[in-house]
C-alpha cells in the first residue's frame, strides 16, 4: 500500500500538507485536490486550505516596493514630525528612533517567521487562528483580524487627508491670501481616494509596476532630501553642535524626560507600521514563503536606516523647535523647510513629499484591499459573498477595493467636524496594527514554543528570544500611545489623546458581537479547497475521498 506522501509526489494534483513547508489548518489526512498540475506556490496555498485565485506576479522586489511605499518615509516623517521632534526635541528624536527601531525590527522578524510558515493574504489573522490553544483559535483570529482591519482601512484615508492638506498648504505658501476651507480639503481627499481605487483595481502586474515606480521615486526623493537639506541650508552656522543634538532633551510635554522620550517613539511606530504588507500580498507573490518574509525584514531594515538618516538631518539643521511646532502654516514639515531652506528649494522638497505621499496612499489602498478580501473569504463581514469576489478580468479583488474606498470617504467626512474629530479617527492606526502584530507572536512564543512548525525562513534558536522582546515592547508602548502631551488644567478636549476611545469603542463592539452572536458561527479561517478527506491508497495507487473522484495509475 502506498502512502499519501507517495501519491502526492507522483501525482501533483494532490498537495500533501505534511510535505509542504507550511503550517496548515487542514485536519491530518486531508489531501487538497485540483484537476491540474500544481506549481510549488500553488501546492503551498492549497496545503493552507485555499485555492490559488490570484496571479503570482509580485516578486521580492515588487513586494518590497509596495511595502516601502506603504511606509512612505518622507511623507510619514512629515506627518509625525510633531511627535518625534515636538515631544522631546532633537535628543529624543535621534535616540528614540534608534531604540524604537531595534524593537520594531524584532517585531518584523517575528512576523516574517510566521509569514514563511503561513503565507496567506489573511496574514496575522490566519496565524493567530492556527497557533492559538484548542478552542481559542476563532476568538484569537476574530480579535487579531478586526484590529488589523481597523488599522488597515484607516491607512489610505488618513494619508490622503494629510496629502490634501499639504497640497492646499503649498497653495497658501505661494498665495498667502488663499485660505483652504474644510470642504475643499474633503473634496480633494475624496478625489485622491477615487484615483487610488482605480489604480488598485487594475491587473496585478499593472499594480506591481505602478508601485515599483512609486517606491523607486520615493527612495530617490528620500535620498535627495537627505542630501539637499544639509547641502543647501541657509543657517549660519550650518549645523547644530553634536552635544546639543544628542544630549539636550527639549521636553515639550508635562511628563518627565524619560516618558517624553518614550512618547517620541510614536513617530517611529506610525512611520514603520506598513512592513506587514508583504504578508497580505503573499498570495500574489512568487516563491511566497521565502520572498514575502524577506520583503518584511528588508522593508523594516531599509526603512529604519533611511528614516534615521532623515532624523539626523533635521536634528542637526533645525533652528527653533517651538517656531516649527507652532507655525501659522499648521504644517511642521513645511515650517521647518522654510526655516532652513530658501523658499524655492523648500517648495521643491515639499513637492517631492506630496508625490511620495500619493504613492504611500496607493500602497495603503492595495494592502488594505487584500486584507478585506482575505477576511471576507472567511465570511467575517456582512455581505462577505460580495466583497470576496475576484474580478474575472483583472484577477484582483475589485469589490474589496470599492468597499474600502466607500468606507474611507465616509471616514473623511469627519474633516467637516474639525481637526479634533479627524485627528482622533486616524490616531488609531499605530495601536491597532501593533495589537494585531503582537497577538500571534505572543501565542507563538508563550503557548506554542518549540512545537511551532517553521517555514523555510526562520530565526533558528533566537526565535523565542526575539519574539519575547517584541511582545515586551508592545506591552510597554500601548499605554504610551494613549498619553496626551499635557495634563491637569492644561488638558482640554482639543489637546486630549482620543486613541483609547476611537480604538477601544469599535473593539469593544467587536467583543460584544463575539460573545452575543459571532462565536456561534465564526470558526476562523475556512477551508475552501476540494480535498480528499482521510484519503486511502489501495494497492498501486487508488485514492478515494470526498470531492476527489478516483485516480488510477
Amino acid at each position: 500500500m502506498a502512502s499519501i506522501k507517495q501519491v502526492s509526489e507522483e501525482h501533483p494534483i494532490y498537495a500533501d500538507t505534511n510535505h509542504d513547508p507550511v503550517t496548515s489548518i487542514l485536519p491530518q489526512g486531508d489531501v487538497p485536490y485540483t484537476d491540474h498540475e500544481m506549481t510549488e506556490d500553488e501546492r503551498v496555498i492549497m496545503a493552507l486550505g485555499y485555492k490559488q485565485e490570484f496571479k503570482r506576479e509580485f516578486s521580492l522586489f515588487t513586494t518590497f516596493c509596495v511595502s516601502f511605499a506603504v511606509l512612505g518615509l518622507l511623507p510619514s516623517f512629515a506627518s509625525t514630525m510633531y511627535y518625534g521632534l515636538g515631544y522631546a526635541g532633537t535628543a529624543g528624536m535621534v535616540w528614540g528612533w534608534i531604540i524604537g527601531m531595534v524593537f520594531i525590527q524584532c517585531v518584523a522578524m517575528s512576523m516574517a517567521e510566521l509569514c514563511s510558515a503561513m503565507p496567506t493574504s489573511g496574514g496575522l489573522y490566519y496565524a493567530a487562528a492556527v497557533l492559538a490553544p484548542p478552542k481559542w483559535g476563532p476568538f484569537a483570529a476574530w480579535i487579531t483580524g478586526w484590529s488589523n482591519w481597523i488599522g488597515q482601512i484607516t491607512g489610505a484615508p488618513s494619508v490622503n487627508y494629510s496629502l490634501a492638506a499639504m497640497m492646499l498648504a503649498a497653495g497658501s505658501i505661494n498665495d498667502p491670501s488663499y485660505q483652504p476651507t474644510d470642504w475643499q480639503t474633503f473634496l480633494l481627499t475624496v478625489l485622491l481616494i477615487i484615483i487610488q481605487s482605480i489604480i488598485s483595481s487594475m491587473p496585478t502586474s499593472w499594480v506591481a509596476h505602478f508601485n515599483s515606480w512609486g517606491s523607486t521615486f520615493n527612495m530617490l526623493a528620500l535620498v535627495t532630501v537627505i542630501i539637499c537639506i544639509p547641502a543647501g541650508t541657509k543657517n549660519s552656522p550650518r549645523f547644530t553642535p553634536s552635544d546639543k543634538v544628542w544630549g539636550t532633551i527639549t521636553n515639550m510635554t508635562d511628563f518627565p524626560d524619560g516618558i517624553a522620550v518614550l512618547m517620541s517613539f510614536v513617530a517611529v511606530i506610525w512611520t514603520m507600521s506598513g512592513y506587514d504588507s508583504p504578508f497580505h500580498l503573499s498570495e500574489e507573490c512568487s516563491n511566497a514563503n521565502i520572498a514575502s518574509p524577506r520583503a518584511i525584514v528588508l522593508t523594516s531594515a531599509v526603512g529604519g536606516l533611511f528614516g534615521w538618516f532623515l532624523q539626523l538631518v533635521v536634528a542637526y539643521t533645525v533652528l527653533d523647535i517651538d517656531d516649527v511646532m507652532n507655525s501659522s502654516l499648521g504644517q511642521p514639515w513645511a515650517s521647518y523647510l522654510l526655516q532652513v531652506m530658501p523658499k524655492k528649494t523648500a517648495m521643491a522638497i515639499l513637492a517631492l513629499t506630496i508625490i511620495c505621499s500619493f504613492s504611500m496612499g496607493q500602497g495603503c489602498m492595495v494592502a488594505a484591499s487584500r486584507v478585506t478580501y482575505a477576511y471576507a473569504r472567511d465570511d467575517c463581514f456582512p455581505f462577505s459573498n460580495i466583497w470576496k469576489q475576484v474580478n474575472p478580468v483583472t484577477k484582483t479583488p475589485v469589490n474589496a477595493v470599492i468597499f474600502n474606498s466607500v468606507l474611507g470617504i465616509l471616514m473623511v467626512l469627519l474633516i467637516l467636524a474639525g481637526d479634533t474629530a479627524i485627528g482622533a479617527l486616524f490616531s488609531i492606526g499605530g495601536i491597532a496594527q501593533f495589537v494585531a502584530f503582537t497577538i500571534p507572536i505572543c501565542i507563538r512564543v508563550f503557548f506554542v514554543g518549540d512545537r511551532f512548525r517553521r517555514g523555510p525562513w526562520h530565526l533558528g534558536p533566537f526565535s523565542r528570544v526575539i519574539g519575547g522582546m517584541s511582545v515586551a515592547f508592545v506591552v510597554l508602548m500601548v499605554p504610551i500611545l494613549c498619553l496626551p502631551s499635557v495634563t491637569g488644567k492644561d488638558l482640554t478636549p482639543d489637546l486630549m489623546n482620543w486613541t483609547c476611545l476611537v480604538y477601544g469603542a469599535p473593539m469593544l463592539a467587536v467583543l460584544i458581537w463575539w460573545f452575543v452572536d459571532a462565536h456561534k458561527w465564526f470558526k476562523g479561517p475556512k477551508v475552501i479547497v476540494e480535498h480528499a478527506i482521510h484519503g486511502v491508497v489501495v494497492d498501486a495507487v487508488e485514492v478515494d475521498g470526498a470531492g476527489s473522484g478516483d485516480l488510477k495509475k
